[in-house]
């Protein structure tokens, strides 16, 4: 399939697949989608809230991203770490990786000013799969080059990033199969954001033992979604 490289309404970068219609971030901007959805309503609140984690705690968050896509939520996430010393464990799972060719295009450590941090870029994609790589002292990456459904996960994840391409393009992702799989990885005060707020998806959560928060979305879309794990939910 097609892959082009566009430029979203904050100044980023993203990528879109013309035979299916579908964008990899939102359009209104790719980097400020990524930071409300998965960093404000995701890291923060783990760090804040459920867990009571502080900078500097050597406790670590394990992060759960489905569809590591252009790098950009790992990114943000390792700067996170950088910035509030937060010890993070981040797996990330990518059925099918961006082409290198479009990655070296891609403009989000200019965007973010973060030069110093280009070859951490560089390295969220060309580092091996299957094989946990310390970016820094505070962010260890791994990466699993396989479909969701034939993971077996060996951890228990405090916040799980829901990237996956949307309902219309990846029904299968959306199902009751997968966010069963997905409550019974997710350890108790964990919770799972997603930029999709959808009824049947919402819905679907709360069948599998989620509590679902309707959360305001990023520009250019109204709602996202915070579904969590609550303590008596084993």
């Amino acid at each position: 399939m097609q892959t082009k490289l566009i430029i979203t309404a904050d100044g980023s970068h993203s990528l879109f697949i013309e035979e299916l219609d579908e964008h990899y971030h939102s359009v209104h901007g790719a980097i400020q989608e990524s930071n409300h959805v998965f960093i404000g309503a995701g890291l923060n609140k783990i760090i804040t809230g459920n867990l009571g984690l502080k900078s500097g705690k050597a406790t670590a968050i394990n992060i759960l991203e489905i569809g590591l896509g252009t790098g950009l939520n790992a990114f943000l996430t390792f700067m996170e770490s950088a910035k509030l010393l937060v010890n993070i464990e981040y797996t990330a799972i990518e059925a099918y990786p961006v082409n290198i060719d479009l990655v070296r295009q891609l403009n989000y450590v200019e965007q973010l000013d973060s030069m110093a941090y280009t070859d951490v870029f560089n390295l969220i994609h060309s580092s091996e799969w299957e094989k946990p790589l310390a970016l820094s002292k505070h962010f260890t990456l791994f990466k699993i080059n396989k479909k969701l459904e034939e993971t077996i996960f060996k951890t228990k994840f405090d916040l799980i990033y829901f990237d996956a391409f949307g309902p219309r393009v990846q029904p299968e992702m959306w199902g009751e199969e997968i966010f069963t799989k997905l409550f019974h990885v997710i350890a108790p005060g964990g919770c799972l954001v997603s930029y999709c707020a959808k009824g049947e998806v919402k819905r679907t959560l709360k069948r599998v033992g989620f509590s679902v928060e309707t959360l305001q979305g990023p520009p250019g879309k109204r709602e996202m979604i915070r579904a969590s794990k609550v303590t008596n939910l084993q």
